[in-house]
């Protein structure tokens, strides 16, 4: 069984809770998705990477669609507790943006790999294309609401907010599939030096 891991002694699989059972699923599906492309993710692969059998799957997930969504639904959870630390800040946003935007380059230095997978997922898959497309629309919201706040406070250049969001959300994330995901290609620092820089300075008119 060398792809997989090994059963509980005698081939009796321990007993999990179902929440531990599907989180083993879930990390099993992000460890084949640092390796491969979702059209290559098979229901028998990421089983033979957990202790559970192959039915238990469908007790937890309709189909491999399904996880793949769970899975983006984790990580862009963390990537909006990050980005919340700039959301939230209270008074000029400006200090913040260097914290929240190294907590967002954390999460892709941990997990670039399965982001640039889910990123590839959406351009085959209808229903993968729906819920990326859902939370970049929702950053997008998020920053355009933050910076409409900004600007009337006086804290920010003025600007389109929705547009410059708009802009600003989706160089993020092309910018650190690009250099984060599978293939690395640019040290963290630096894409933290960097994009600090570009947020500041565009939404700021300062140095970062």
């Amino acid at each position: 069984m060398s792809a997989g891991r090994t059963p509980a002694t005698g081939g009796r699989r321990r007993r999990r809770s179902p929440e531990v059972a599907e989180q083993e699923i879930i990390t099993a599906a992000e460890e084949l998705l640092r390796e491969r492309p979702f059209r290559e993710l098979t229901v028998d692969e990421v089983m033979r990477r957990t202790e559970l059998s192959r039915p238990s799957f469908y007790v937890y997930f309709r189909d491999r669609h399904q996880l793949v969504l769970k899975v983006a639904e984790r990580l862009t959870a963390e990537s909006f507790e990050n980005a919340d630390i700039w959301y939230q800040a209270a008074g000029s946003g400006r200090e913040v943006v260097r914290e929240a935007t190294a907590g967002i380059v954390s999460v892709f230095e941990r997990h670039g790999a399965v982001l640039e997978a889910l990123a590839d997922a959406a351009a085959d898959d209808h229903e993968v294309e729906v819920a990326y497309r859902g939370t970049q629309a929702f950053f997008i919201e998020a920053t355009t609401r933050h910076l409409e706040r900004e600007i009337a406070a006086g804290n920010m250049l003025p600007c389109n907010a929705e547009e410059t969001a708009r802009a600003l959300s989706i160089m993020n994330e092309k910018y650190l599939i690009t250099v984060l995901g599978r293939k690395p290609l640019v040290e963290p620092d630096l894409v933290v030096d960097t994009l600090t820089t570009i947020w500041v300075r565009t939404l700021y008119g300062d140095q970062a």
